[in-house]
């Protein structure tokens, strides 16, 4: 586990600020408004990264979460959140739907869409963040999902099994375990989701299990400047063009997707006390930038600053 933050051992003037570095370090951008900014603004964020899928849980006072049009066109991470709501109540908006999200709720947000979240006073969250390509579902049907998770006959288990895991995990730090656990809920998550989508559920096409090899071995190679399309189509004895074809059905563009991937990976790297004192040039190049300047301003459009300012937070 990761400690993002833990605003009592701030000045209260500094506390607004940490927490939106931390907030914006552990998922995608947002703005943040804190129901008293004024008052006593506290907050204690920590994370578990589960291999791909990462769970990351905030507790604190009353703070709203708003991302509009423009932090989704900025870009990021193709990614959702499944969260459940520990402590109080929030008040979450995404699409045409409001809902209320009580203490023991499962709340769904895709964080490729605008959405706001709020909660007053005093609250908790814990989501389980996870990339729609590791889901191996379309857009549709999690949106779908969305509206009729408590009509599946397993959001009770995965209601509990979200609650405890942060307890689970912390007697698993530093073992493999810790990332087959994340394997796990992903396909606990992915059940969840299909039987909540539509009853006529197909099951997952040939081109969906290609899709999925495709992804795993792409992100095995990611520090590969060589990892190319024409590369990744000869490996899996396919055409270019299906392949570009197979990437848009999943409503995806191949080298944003590559793109998207080495920066998320670069980030983590940078956030990494080990990699402190490593070149940023060489640690961009490690994940395939072999263009620091191209690199410094992709980075910006994804995180909204540099990777000098994301190293300082």
């Amino acid at each position: 586990m990761a400690v993002l933050l833990d605003t009592a051992a701030l000045p209260r003037r500094d506390r607004p600020e940490a927490f939106y570095a931390a907030m914006m370090s552990a998922s995608v951008p947002a703005r943040v408004e804190h129901e008293d900014p004024h008052g006593d603004v506290h907050a204690r964020m920590d994370f578990w990264q589960l291999g791909t899928p990462d769970l990351f849980r905030n507790e604190g006072s009353g703070m709203r979460l708003v991302r509009t049009p423009k932090h989704v066109r900025i870009g990021g991470p193709e990614r959702l959140a499944l969260a459940v709501q520990v402590i109080g109540s929030g008040v979450f908006s995404q699409g045409d739907v409001d809902q209320r999200v009580r203490t023991g709720d499962l709340m769904l947000v895709d964080l490729t869409a605008p959405y706001d979240f709020a909660w007053s006073e005093h609250g908790a969250s814990q989501a389980f963040q996870i990339d729609y390509a590791d889901l191996g579902l379309s857009v549709e049907s999690v949106r779908a999902a969305a509206q009729r998770l408590p009509s599946s006959p397993l959001y009770d288990l995965v209601l509990h099994h979200l609650t405890v895991l942060p307890s689970i995990l912390e007697s698993l730090h530093g073992t493999p375990s810790a990332d087959l656990v994340g394997t796990a809920t992903t396909q606990l998550v992915r059940a969840l989701l299909t039987s909540a989508a539509a009853r006529d559920t197909q099951p997952p096409a040939m081109s969906d299990v290609l899709f999925a090899r495709i992804t795993w071995y792409a992100r095995r190679r990611l520090a590969d400047p060589g990892l190319s399309p024409t590369r990744i189509a000869a490996e899996h004895n396919i055409s270019l063009r299906y392949l570009y074809r197979l990437f848009a059905e999943h409503h995806l563009s191949l080298e944003q997707w590559l793109i998207s991937e080495r920066l998320k990976g670069a980030a983590r790297q940078l956030a990494e006390p080990a990699s402190r004192r490593r070149p940023i040039a060489s640690i961009a190049a490690g994940w395939g930038f072999l263009d620091a300047a191209h690199f410094t301003r992709r980075f910006r459009q994804a995180y909204g600053m540099t990777p000098q300012e994301w190293r300082r937070r």
